[in-house]
């Protein structure tokens, strides 16, 4: 509404001077908000010297008229311009035709708009420009929050840094766990050779021991680690509650032993931290020592369990051999008999041999039965030791375990159970050969593999305080504390233009 004058003015230069050219003193119906007009209207009445324009009852018709002049007027231009471009032309009063309405005396001749053929110019218009930018509350607000939420906590922090917090020493530990294996002598004499590598699995472990409890108490029991810790009582945030738990303790651990592990090379290095150089010097130290102690302990347990099974598979083919020497010598005992085999024979040559005598005897005797008397004291004689002799044969038969009447079933069987025996027996002394010889090989091999830990970076005396970096910590809470406040006032002003 304000910039209606202006382009009425700008529109009146434009269309030249045929037009006639309305000020502010001429458009009475700005101010009480109607539609004024500047296309070749009637000159409104002027206004007096006190501003007042007097009773003038046909200004409403005039201007009405004047608006449809306007709307004539435009729709003639319109289809003038189409007369123009078009091959026959029509006639500049039928846009008037076409509208319905009789233009109005003033309105057919303002502004130039009679001329055939052309159209008058569209009005341009002019924004307003951006006004200058001024400081308001909400820019306050945001300066203050940035004050409250970053200047201030990074200013408390920086203070407590530099003026609070106790100095601190480092010492730097470096090891590695390490398996020597020792190549046999038929493994070098094939060229097959093994250098020295490391053991993954035994070193994770490690990696997991530093950490644990087990490691904090072993370290505490040897230096009393809340003793060392809490030297600094003035700094409550790098210094340890004498009265913590042991909870609280293997948390502070953790912020004073940092590792640094490497899976590649399986190397571990310590660093530890603490008010004395000699004391981080000292738990370093301490930390190597159970390390290598736990390392050991490993070592141990794995010879243990490379060798328990060939172990316990010895002690089965043992207990199995000396049942079936037992077995052996209880035959032995009840049968009286040491080797079977040349008993056996023996007995069968003497039995042999007496009975090769006792044919002899009864040769003897017949031969003296048909040449001498009855009575004759040799035949007395033949009989008497043809009777020795088969007492003899008889006494050696039951030593074999054959009755009289010369059964050969229960001599078979007497052979055949000392064969069981004997078959039990070889095969027991075979499986122990076996299992003796593999528990050999197997804590052979035990012994030939061996771990342990070597350190590369001896524990190290600190000459200067390197910790806490306090330029560090100090950009890294500015930087977080600015981040957040950064995301919070992001969010406050996305919610705030969505309403």
């Amino acid at each position: 509404m304000d910039d209606r004058p202006e382009q009425r003015r700008d529109m009146g230069h434009a269309e030249g001077d045929a037009r006639p050219k309305f000020s502010d003193a001429t458009l009475p119906d700005e101010a009480e908000g109607g539609t004024g007009t500047d296309d070749g209207a009637a000159p409104l009445q002027p206004r007096g010297p006190h501003g007042g324009t007097g009773p003038q009852p046909h200004i409403h018709a005039q201007r009405m008229a004047e608006k449809r002049a306007k709307e004539a007027e435009a729709a003639a231009a319109a289809m003038a311009t189409a007369a123009a471009n078009a091959p026959t032309p029509a006639p500049a009063s039928a846009g008037a035709a076409l509208t319905g309405e009789v233009q109005s005396p003033g309105g057919a001749g303002g502004g130039g708009a009679g001329r055939p053929g052309q159209a008058p110019p569209r009005p341009v218009m002019v924004k307003k420009t951006a006004t200058r930018a001024r400081p308001r509350r909400r820019h306050f607000m945001l300066v203050l929050s940035l004050l409250l939420m970053v200047a201030a906590p990074t200013g408390v922090a920086g203070w407590y840094l530099y003026t609070v917090a106790a100095d601190q020493y480092h010492s730097t530990v470096g090891f590695s766990v390490r398996k020597e294996e020792i190549n046999s002598p038929v493994e070098i004499l094939g060229g097959i050779t093994s250098l020295s590598g490391s053991a993954t699995s035994d070193t994770d472990i490690l990696y997991e021991f530093i950490q644990s409890q087990e490691m904090v108490e072993a370290v505490d029991a040897v230096l009393d680690l809340r003793a060392i810790y809490s030297k600094a009582p003035d700094d409550p945030v790098f210094s340890f509650d004498p009265s913590g738990s042991r909870e609280d303790l293997v948390d502070y651990w953790n912020r004073v032993v940092r590792i640094f592990y490497d899976s590649g090379t399986q190397l571990i290095e310590l660093r530890v931290t603490a008010f004395e150089a000699a004391d981080a010097q000292a738990v370093a130290q301490a930390v190597f020592d159970e390390s290598s102690r736990m390392i050991n302990q490993l070592s141990a347990i794995a010879r243990d369990d490379a060798t328990r099974y060939a172990r316990e598979e010895l002690d089965r083919a043992v207990d199995r051999l000396r049942k079936a020497r037992q077995a052996v010598t209880e035959f032995r005992s009840k049968n009286q008999i040491v080797d079977v085999d040349a008993d056996i024979q023996g007995q069968m040559g003497l039995l042999t041999s007496l009975q090769a005598q006792q044919a002899e005897a009864l040769i003897e005797l017949d031969l003296l039965r048909e040449t001498t008397r009855e009575n004759d004291p040799r035949i007395v004689n033949a009989e008497r030791k043809l009777e020795v002799i088969s007492r003899r044969i008889a006494d050696e038969r039951k030593k074999l375990g054959v009755d009289d009447e010369g059964q050969r079933e229960s001599y078979a069987t007497l052979v055949g159970e000392f064969e069981v025996l004997t078959v039990d027996r070889e095969f027991a002394e075979s499986a122990y050969t076996a299992a003796l010889a593999s528990y050999d090989a197997a804590l052979s091999e035990a012994q030939r593999q061996s771990r342990y830990l070597a350190a590369y970076i001896q524990p190290t005396l600190a000459e200067e305080a390197r910790y806490p970096q306090r330029a560090v910590l100090l950009a890294l809470i500015g930087g977080f504390l600015f981040l957040g406040w950064a995301l919070i006032t992001l969010v406050f002003y996305s919610i705030r233009d969505r309403r």
